[in-house]
């Protein structure tokens, strides 16, 4: 008889609980898709397989939300309809009566446990994979559109006439490579034609632009570049934000939080802040101490470059970027044949690096230099512009990937051998990544516990919300979903302030975290006392 009653109510509870589930599921989901959809252009035969990917996101929301509608919709009906008085006069209990309710509630929390902490970052990253596997449609397709397109958390934006997807090809193309950096000037460069070609890994994509005939534009002339590849790496669309990782992957990036995307992106460009400050005080030292040529080679190690300069300093408004002093020499050596073949003079000139990737590259610009090959007269050039320098590798081993972050550590206190005093620039940048590795331990901090608590929360708000429809029974069927619905509210308000507080570096963490359980242990007291007056009547 018992088996036969529980299964009852179960079967109704459940129905309920799916066909919520479902809706809600369905208008959520079409709610999260629709931002990608307008910012990264997917195509429709993608959105079906994206719906599909977002549901286990939404379904953490919806679970707890369907299985309270249904729990105090189903029990307030049973009261209503006198069934559990029927019960209790056959002389079972109430608390009897509750077990198919709690049931659901267990069920609701370990799904919800289950698809926040590893079915919805699984799901996450399958729709990066698909979106992924079509970067390049997504890409020409935004072109076609729209006519540029800007690479998610890059500082390329891409301009063109037109675009080829057959031949992964575009015509008329302007590169406009500007980071969120008011001391850095953009820079513009434009060439006939382009090949585009995006390869995606684990964890980032790769974008390789290369162009023929190119010309780079600053804000002071253009100079001919000719052949380059411009390259750029970046981050996932949802996958490297913290509200998306499994909870594998927070432990990795706890233990190494360059396994975070973001860290990593920031730490390689202090790195190559870094890099530039520690080149301009290997140059002057041997301009100092023995006079003698600084030398670099290009990356294919076919030419040196012998440089001379009355000395060098980090360009205090421009990131990356070394000034040199006149007078200045440059002379291109041929390794192979081991011959001079041109000299360079300016009176002015500078150093940049091209890339913030494990391998540097240089690109050197000389104004009005005057040039001279071996055995012919001298020229005037209106600039010389040398690109894909390699950095020297005794610095490159310096400052290597392996141990960047202590590295950096110690280059930002001072105690760099490799390295004078740092500049204003690089001390921001290392302190901007200071706040980044701190926000983001928080941030970890704050994920766990909200999902724990949102869990095991499930219990207590359903258990509430069949007490509530049970004392409501004289009430609208709906009445006891808005009343439960508030209990439901609050628990949301101590996990959303809890995670604020944890998320803030002028609190300590710890208070967060404890608002965030207070809410629980709130929530739990509010049940019992619910039950406490229900039982008793």
């Amino acid at each position: 008889m018992i088996i036969i009653l529980h299964r009852y109510v179960f079967r109704e509870l459940f129905r309920v609980f799916v066909l919520a589930t479902v809706a809600l599921t369905l208008m959520l989901s079409v709610g999260l898709l629709v931002p990608t959809i307008q910012e990264y252009g997917v195509s429709p035969g993608q959105i079906l397989h994206l719906l599909g990917y977002f549901m286990p996101i939404t379904l953490t929301f919806v679970l707890p939300m369907s299985a309270l509608f249904s729990a105090s919709l189903i029990y307030g009906r049973l009261a209503a309809d006198r069934e559990l008085d029927a019960c209790r006069a056959s002389g079972i209990s109430m608390r009897t009566l509750l077990y198919p309710g709690l049931m659901l509630a267990i069920l609701v929390a370990v799904a919800n446990l289950a698809l926040s902490f590893h079915v919805a970052p699984a799901f996450i990253y399958r729709s990066e994979k698909s979106v992924k596997a079509n970067a390049e449609q997504i890409l020409f397709r935004n072109i076609q559109k729209k006519g540029f397109y800007a690479l998610p958390g890059s500082r390329y934006r891409l301009y063109a006439d037109r675009a080829i997807p057959d031949k992964n090809l575009l015509e008329g193309v302007v590169i406009v490579d500007a980071r969120d950096d008011k001391r850095q000037t953009p820079q513009l460069i434009t060439t006939d034609r382009a090949k585009v070609l995006i390869t995606t890994h684990g964890t980032y994509h790769d974008a390789s632009i290369m162009v023929q005939n190119a010309y780079q534009f600053d804000e002071i002339d253009p100079v001919y570049i000719g052949t380059m590849t411009v390259r750029s790496r970046f981050q996932p669309l949802l996958s490297d934000n913290i509200k998306f990782q499994k909870i594998e992957q927070l432990k990795r990036i706890q233990a190494n939080k360059l396994n975070f995307y973001p860290i990593y992106d920031l730490a390689m460009q202090t790195r190559a802040q870094l890099a530039i400050e520690m080149l301009a005080a290997d140059i002057n030292r041997q301009m100092q101490e023995s006079k003698d040529y600084y030398q670099l080679q290009d990356v294919d190690q076919s030419q040196v470059y012998l440089l001379s300069v009355g000395g060098c300093q980090v360009d205090p408004k421009r990131p990356k970027r070394i000034n040199f002093t006149a007078p200045i020499q440059l002379l291109q050596v041929d390794k192979l044949r081991n011959a001079m073949t041109v000299k360079y003079n300016s009176q002015q000139g500078y150093l940049s690096l091209e890339n913030e990737e494990s391998s540097l590259r240089l690109g050197m610009i000389l104004e009005n230099p005057t040039w001279q090959r071996q055995g012919q007269s001298s020229f005037i050039a209106t600039r010389r512009y040398v690109s894909n320098i390699r950095f020297p590798d005794p610095l490159a081993n310096a400052i290597g990937t392996d141990q960047l972050l202590p590295l950096l550590e110690k280059a930002g206190a001072s105690r760099f051998s490799f390295l004078g005093s740092p500049t204003p620039l690089l001390i921001d940048s290392f302190r901007e990544l200071q706040r980044k590795l701190i926000r983001v331990d928080s941030q970890i901090l704050a994920e766990i516990h909200s999902r724990l608590v949102l869990g095991l929360g499930c219990v207590a708000l359903i258990l509430m919300g069949i007490a509530l429809g049970v004392g409501f029974k004289g009430g609208h069927v709906l009445s006891a979903f808005g009343a439960s619905a508030i209990p439901a509210g609050l628990l949301v308000v101590f996990i959303l302030s809890g995670k604020e507080l944890t998320k803030n570096p002028s609190v300590s963490s710890t208070t967060g975290v404890a608002v965030m359980w207070s809410g629980l242990v709130v929530l739990i007291v509010l049940t019992f006392w619910t039950y406490r007056k229900l039982l008793r009547t």
